[in-house]
């Protein structure tokens, strides 16, 4: 079975990661700005001890991504997706916007206190 070498993976990975980690706190701020309520928005604190293991997936996913994303063309077969200029321009976009929500989330907790 060959191995993905696009990078796409550890970007899925790390967004993922990134939403779970800012689920507990900046997730309630979103929705009750959005008009979405509830009792059931109360739950989503029971994360808070999680955020911690969360950024952590989310820059160890970040570091496989750039390691695959940024690596000279090259290094590509020919006719792999990572030989693709346009494949790649997209996921290097991608990869800065999953990389500026794990920015939000490891700065909210400080940030937070001016909104309240």
């Amino acid at each position: 079975m060959s191995e993905s070498k696009s990078g796409g993976g550890s970007l899925v990975a790390g967004g993922i990661a990134a939403v779970l980690a800012s689920a507990c706190c900046l997730g309630p701020l979103v929705l009750i700005t959005l008009g979405v309520s509830g009792a059931w928005i109360g739950n989503l604190a029971a994360l808070e001890p999680y955020r911690p293991w969360f950024i952590g997936a989310a820059l160890v996913a970040m570091v496989f991504a750039w390691r695959r994303i940024y690596r000279p063309a090259r290094d590509c077969q020919p006719g792999d997706v990572c030989a693709v200029p346009q494949v790649r321009t997209t996921y290097k976009a991608v990869f800065w916007v999953v990389a500026l929500l794990i920015l939000v989330t490891l700065a909210f907790p400080f940030v937070l206190p001016l909104f309240y």
